[in-house]
């Protein structure tokens, strides 16, 4: 162990008068170990401090030294001495561990669902709970009734550290169901002309059947039931009525539009995000009046552990309005997305039996008309005004 931490050499030392050089050392202040002779050579192993006093020695009595340090730690320190960066870095290391080990670098959220987590942290950081805080000058018990108290919405809450991590569990108050104590009269009626293909009724009486074509505004289930002895009641009418109809949309585009396209000119800006502040690392502003951008992170991280301190660089892309001519290839594409996405977001509740396009073509634009023929949900409801 002496030698792995400590400077120590192996001496092999030849020459005629070997002995007196063997007794010189061992009457000096040398201190030898691990010494022998073998073939008239004697070797040992000596403190790097005294190597001096023996070179001293072995010209005296005309030996030949050589020696070889054993690969140290103080070898090691002595090569990388000049290193400054690994030095720094060491000594960064070190100070952050300790730093970061002791202050709060995450907060975790657990148990709401109502309550957002932005309301969570601003309580908490009215309460000096926020990244950097030192976790010793947290009261926790105080600061989770006063959670309780400042956000509304919360009935219980359980603040705690594991390292250098605050984890808030939080159980929102459960509210009472709203009831509905009377529910207002109202009809069926069809919001499209179709012809039925489905009925389920809940409540209410209804007026007609599967395979029935009805124009928009057919009575499809009344809520007023009248029994066998003339008296009428009213009701709630409930239920799911569905059809087939169709349905026709126009979708344009012109041939000639204007579009945001890039120049070519790019900038990269960088900041450095120290727990929640953002410090710019560069000078002006970009001069871009337009542009597109694009952010990408970078954090140190300790032991797996990502720290809150990094890079954050965003890359803009000037741009330019710019007007374009389009083929009719590249229209007909526009128009197709378009009807695409409406289907996407209009008719995903429905189910598309049939689809007939026609086109309608100009110098100046192209029109798409889409005819539907759909199968879903007719039946509206409409309040029976009583007087």
């Amino acid at each position: 162990m002496d030698k792995m931490i400590a400077g120590r050499i192996r001496i092999s030392a030849q020459g005629n008068d070997l002995y007196g050089f063997i007794n010189a050392l061992h009457g000096s202040s040398v201190k030898c170990s691990g010494q022998y002779v073998k073939k008239d050579i004697f070797r040992a192993d000596i403190r790097r401090s005294d190597l001096k006093e023996a070179e001293t020695i072995a010209v005296d009595y005309g030996i030949t030294l050589t020696c070889t340090e054993y690969e140290t730690f103080s070898l090691k320190m002595r090569r990388y001495r000049k290193r400054f960066g690994i030095i720094f870095g060491v000594l960064l290391v070190i100070i952050s561990s300790l730093y970061f080990s002791n202050v709060v670098v995450s907060i975790e959220i657990n148990g709401n669902s109502r309550v957002s987590d932005q309301a969570i942290l601003a309580a908490l950081e009215e309460l000096d709970i926020k990244k950097g805080t030192p976790i010793s000058r947290i009261n926790f018990h105080y600061c989770e009734n006063e959670l309780r108290v400042m956000v509304q919405g919360v009935s219980w809450a359980a603040i705690r550290h594991t390292g250098n991590r605050i984890v808030v569990d939080v159980t929102e108050i459960v509210e009472k169901p709203e009831t509905e104590m009377k529910r207002i009269p109202c009809n069926i009626i069809s919001s499209k002309s179709a012809e039925i293909t489905y009925t389920s009724v809940f409540d209410g009486m209804l007026m007609h059947k599967v395979g029935d074509y009805v124009p928009a505004g057919t009575l499809l289930v009344t809520g007023v039931i009248t029994d066998d002895t003339g008296h009428s009641t009213l009701h709630h009418a409930m239920g799911e009525i569905r059809g087939i109809y169709e349905e026709t949309l126009t979708f344009t585009d012109s041939y000639t539009i204007n579009e945001q396209t890039s120049t070519g000119e790019k900038k990269t800006k960088r900041r450095l995000c120290l727990f929640s502040l953002e410090i710019p690392l560069y000078l002006g502003k970009n001069g871009f009046d337009s542009y597109e951008s694009e952010k990408t992170e970078s954090y140190l991280k300790i032991f797996g552990k990502r720290l809150p301190i990094g890079i954050e660089k965003e890359k803009l892309t000037e741009t330019k309005l710019r007007q374009q001519t389009l083929t009719k290839e590249q229209l007909s594409e526009r128009l197709m997305e378009k009807i695409y996405l409406y289907e996407k977001n209009f008719l995903s509740d429905k189910k598309i039996l049939n689809r007939k396009i026609t086109e309608e073509n100009s110098s100046e634009s192209l029109t798409y008309t889409v005819t539907y023929q759909l199968e879903g949900e007719i039946g509206v409801q409409k309040e029976i005004y009583i007087k």
